[in-house]
């Protein structure tokens, strides 16, 4: 079998085909780059901490845009190098563009081979950047790769911090720019042309910024010299005009003298029916063969007009309807010679044309000579009555500006045959009446010595029509036709005073009563700030303790504003008034306040009105305003009645946003509370060490427990370990079970209402010594304590004090000794019981006891209590307590008489629930209060965050009790004297004992009522008499008999 050699075989493809084919690989290629440069920028733009990674797990929605591969791409990403990611992209846009267009494709290995380190570069100059509000992750814009490189390169420059990042931001970003000109496979040629470009881009957009400015400057000026061009042009013009109708009339009187009169021709004449708007007949002309010897002037080019021009024309009045020609009769021999003839035909194309406007009742009275008006356009000719100015008629007033709308009317004409010296015709006398009703025109002579005196008031009527038609465009559309003027038609009398326009009177604006609160920009604190820079952790040990950060909770900006307009509270202001009217109530809505989530509409009552007949009618005002509840009350401090009514639209409270305000952040509180915001929109911020102690009450469902939440919260992200202790008494179970194994507490979260009350037994114990030990250094309260502890500790001393402890037996001296004990700073204590109707239950007489021991002495030691229940009656709220607690919070209630018994005032039952609280300061006024939310994913972050700190430090004695010494002496203080009934010698058992002996008698209610204490303890204590055989059990009708002797 021959064997196939390999080495002489022909190739497969041509030597065209192959590079064919190389070329569109190597476009496949950088099309490929292309598409997996811009995945890479969308994962990279689309990325959010809060899709799935390999880190995280959610149940979540992705939001990244290219799906689940995009957030499990771009978490590690960001991570490791940040914003640097970004320089991925360009790389693989910039190099697919090239390898597509065959752009620097020998090249590419070699520049390529740098991008690993112009990348880095990019994630380390990002590190140096500060970050915005929106970056939640605990490393900076670069990343942790960023944050290593430039907190390793700061600490090795020896310049201080600030100078050293702003050296290494120059540094890099000349070098970023450099390399990645490299990497991106840029040639001293595309460098060059690219600087080009943007050279040119600048000049250019330079100069169009200033073309753009001077076109305005321009147009004006060029608009300036056309307007003063045009007025110039027309003057001249007018003058010309006027000198040239001078001339004509003078030229047409001479005309008309020397010409004899030809003979008459038998014509037919048109007769015009002004008073019935017909128009003339148009067989009722004449050919005239010497007619086309004179030569039609040709019609004048309307001058172009500019924007400002045209603008005006459109301002001005509609023209008036073409007027109609009438004819002149033609009396004269068609045989007279030429040159007469001639002469007769220029005379009568100066006077050859008459108009006749619509709407007159008869027509104009001609005269036997015209005089023309000189417009350059042709012959106008104006033609004054026959008769002379009658007194009787008033003179036709001036015009004015306010007459624009209708032009003036000139007098009208009408052409006369030219008189002969022999054979003309006898002149027309005055017409009759029957004639007069007909609507032909009429020709009258005129005497020769009124010519002088009629041709000055002519031409002097001729130049007021002229200025006229030259300021309103006049010419154009009346240049070559004169208006017929009627018999009948009488000018209206000219006015004879002009009146001035009256003053308007201003109308008086309404008041308004909207007052949208000005919300300004929460200013971010000292520590949001902090956190908002970039990170960069110079040391590799971690802190010893670290408050929670902010990033933890959710960003105000996810929140959804509402803003009512001021119209639909205005209109809600009305109908409010309208509603208190039906109900007989008389005031104004003086002003309207809008929150986030209720209105305040502050009512001015009248005179005589009590506050009470509006208070309840608070129901009443919300079923009729169509609202969910209605709150009405006082507004302290001033003469107004609030009443508020719910939003539509109910705006979430941010508890991020009051955390990094600076009333919180900056505030000088030991203990802050972020309660919320007020209905204003204004953060409230208390603190607990002076409130003391803070009772809350609330139902079900509204917002009790997510409150103390929110407080818990806001004590942990202000105070550390070293500086809070916590005892949270919790015996729901659910509530406070989560933050079980945080560092701050005393204790782990008690649940057993029997532990609770040994709790509180431990706090009174921790109260009188934290006392004794003030009592020691001679301080008044905590922070003095603390105060003097902290200048021993820095100066490394103990703490002192000189005591006598006797006398000397041989002098009789005292004697003195000195006691050092070691300087320990005292924590806060916070104690927190979410259910004290449970307690109540229980044990009453001593929850009672040292909830009233603390409430009265434990604000000067640094204790606190924050005591909630949803039962607020007045067996679990007694008045012992409520004496003790002069600041309260009152959520939703089911009753007025809860809301008594809490706040000491209706109100409570009208909240909307979800938050919703009533505040009362100290026992003064009541403020309107929406409690922020906190949702539990974000409780369990803070959690973690702090249980990654170590486990707490607990106390023994806070659950187990103290020994039985110290037990005692805490009874002995809170007045219970209880202690262990065992054995027989406990002092309230044999008081016990010997009451039941000296009396004979022994039951549990008189036990009670003798020793003063609770039935329990009664009921133990005769339960132990019966045991040890000092009374019999209770017989059927449940006494007992004495079994011990009488004694003596």
């Amino acid at each position: 079998m021959a064997s196939f050699q390999a080495r002489g075989r022909d190739p497969l493809f041509d030597t065209n085909t192959a590079a064919t084919l190389e070329k569109r690989g190597r476009e496949l290629i950088g099309l490929a780059l292309i598409a997996l440069g811009l995945m890479v920028a969308a994962m990279i733009a689309s990325y959010t901490p809060d899709d799935p990674s390999w880190l995280s797990a959610t149940d979540a929605p992705v939001q990244n845009w290219m799906g689940r591969l995009g957030a499990y791409v771009a978490a590690p990403l960001f991570m490791i190098i940040g914003l640097g990611a970004w320089a991925l992209a360009a790389v693989f846009l910039a190099w697919g563009v090239r390898l597509a267009l065959h752009q620097g494709n020998g090249r590419a290995f070699s520049c390529l081979i740098f991008s690993p380190i112009w990348t880095a570069l990019c994630a380390v100059y990002a590190a140096g950047l500060q970050a915005s509000a929106g970056w939640t992750h605990h490393f900076g814009l670069g990343g942790l790769f960023g944050d290593m490189m430039m907190g390793s390169a700061i600490n090795a420059l020896p310049f201080a911090h600030a100078t050293g990042l702003k050296i290494m931001q120059l540094g890099l970003g000349a070098g970023i720019l450099a390399l990645g000109a490299f990497v991106l496979g840029f040639t001293r040629e595309e460098l060059k042309s690219l600087g080009r470009f943007l050279l040119v881009s600048v000049v250019m957009t330079y100069a169009t910024l200033v073309r753009m400015m001077g076109r305005g400057a321009s147009g004006t000026m060029t608009m300036a010299q056309r307007m003063q061009a045009a007025g110039a042009e027309r003057r001249a013009a007018r003058a010309e005009r006027r000198a040239a109708a001078a001339e004509a009339a003078q030229e047409a009187d001479l005309v008309a003298s020397a010409e004899p009169a030809p003979a008459a021709v038998p014509s037919a004449s048109r007769v015009l029916r002004a008073d019935m708007g017909v128009p003339p007949s148009p067989e009722a002309g004449f050919y005239d063969p010497d007619e086309d010897i004179l030569e039609e002037a040709p019609m004048p080019q309307p001058e172009k007009q500019g924007f400002l021009s045209r603008m005006i024309r459109r301002a001005d009045p509609d023209p008036l309807p073409e007027p109609e020609l009438v004819e002149e009769l033609i009396d004269h021999d068609v045989d007279v010679p030429g040159e007469d003839r001639i002469r007769a035909k220029i005379a009568r194309a100066v006077k050859s044309r008459s108009t006749v406007l619509p709407g007159r009742q008869t027509p104009g009275i001609m005269a036997d000579k015209p005089l023309t008006k000189g417009r350059g356009y042709g012959p106008q000719p104006i033609v004054f009555r026959d008769t002379p100015r009658q007194p009787a008629l008033p003179p036709e007033p001036p015009l004015t500006a306010a007459d624009r709308p209708l032009p003036p009317e000139p007098r009208l004409t009408a052409a006369d045959p030219v008189p002969a010296p022999a054979a003309a015709p006898a002149p027309r006398t005055a017409p009759s009446a029957e004639e007069v009703s007909e609507p032909a025109p009429r020709v009258l002579p005129r005497a020769p010595a009124a010519e002088a005196e009629v041709d000055a008031e002519l031409y002097s009527d001729l130049s007021d029509f002229d200025d006229y038609g030259d300021q309103d465009g006049f010419d154009d559309d009346y240049g070559d036709e004169a208006e017929v003027l009627s018999d009948d038609y009488q000018p209206e009398p000219a006015p004879q005073s002009t009146p001035q326009p009256r003053a308007a009177v201003p109308l008086p604006e309404p008041k308004k009563v909207v007052q949208q609160p000005v919300r300004k920009p929460v200013q971010p604190s000292k520590r949001a700030q902090a956190e908002a820079q970039p990170q960069l952790r110079f040391d590799d040990d971690g802190p010893e303790y670290e408050l929670p950060p902010l990033s933890l909770l959710m960003s105000p900006d996810k929140i959804e504003r509402h803003v009512l307009s001021d119209e639909a509270l205005e209109e809600n202001a009305r109908m409010l008034e309208t509603v208190l009217d039906d109900y007989g109530v008389k005031g104004e809505i003086v002003s309207v306040r809008p929150g986030p989530v209720v209105t305040m509409y502050e009512l001015e009552p009248a005179p005589g009105l009590k506050a009470s007949r509006v208070i309840g009618l608070a129901d009443d005002i919300a079923r009729s305003m169509s609202a969910l509840s209605a709150r009405v009350s006082t507004v302290p401090g001033r003469s107004v009645i609030g009443i508020e009514l719910p939003n539509d639209n109910r705006e979430m409270v941010s508890f991020r946003e009051i955390l990094a305000g600076r009333d919180y952040g900056d505030g000088k509180h030991k203990l802050p509370l972020a309660l919320g915001k007020n209905i204003g929109g204004e953060p409230l911020v208390a603190n607990l060490a002076k409130m003391p102690h803070l009772l809350i009450a609330g139902t079900t469902g509204s917002g009790k427990s997510v409150a103390i939440n929110t407080m818990i919260l806001s004590l942990l992200y202000k105070l550390t370990p070293e500086d809070l202790r916590l005892v949270m008494i919790d015996p729901k179970m659910l509530e406070l079970s989560v933050y079980d194994g945080i560092p701050h507490l005393l204790s782990p979260v008690v649940t057993d209402p029997k532990k609770a009350v040994v709790a509180l037994k431990w706090v009174v114990g921790e109260m009188e010594d934290r006392y004794r030990k003030m009592s020691k250094m001679g301080v008044r309260n905590i922070d003095g304590y603390n105060s003097r502890v902290e200048d021993a500790l820095g100066k490394g001393e103990m703490f002192s004090r000189t005591v006598q402890t006797g006398f000397d037996d041989d002098t009789g001296e005292p004697v003195f000794e000195t006691e050092e004990f070691e300087p320990k700073k005292m924590p806060y204590i916070v104690v927190i019981v979410d259910e004290m109707a449970d307690l109540m239950m229980v044990a009453g007489k001593e929850i009672e006891a040292c909830i009233q021991r603390l409430a009265q002495m434990a604000r000067a030691s640094g204790i606190h209590l924050i005591m909630a229940t949803q039962r607020p009656s007045v067996d679990v709220i007694t008045g012992t307590i409520k004496a003790n607690f002069p600041t309260r919070i009152s959520f939703q209630v089911t009753s007025k008489i809860d809301s008594r018994t809490i706040l000491g005032e209706m109100g409570a039952e009208q909240l909307l629930g979800m938050g919703d609280m009533l505040y009362m300061a100290g026992g003064a006024k009541i403020t309107r209060c929406h409690g922020p939310f906190v949702s539990d994913e974000e409780v369990e972050e803070i959690v973690n965050h702090l249980k990654a700190f170590g486990p707490p430090e607990y106390v023994g004695g806070v659950v187990s009790g103290p020994d039985e010494e110290k037990a005692d002496n805490i009874d002995a203080v809170l007045g219970l004297n209880t202690g262990g009934n065992t054995g027989g010698e406990d002092a309230l058992y044999d008081q016990a004992v010997a009451i039941v002996i000296k009396d004979r008698k022994c039951s549990t209610s008189y036990i009670q009522r003798k020793l003063g204490i609770g039935y329990n303890k009664a009921a133990r204590l005769v339960e132990q008499m019966e045991d040890e055989g000092v009374v019999s059990p209770a017989n059927h009708v449940g006494k007992r008999e004495i079994l011990v002797p009488e004694q003596a």
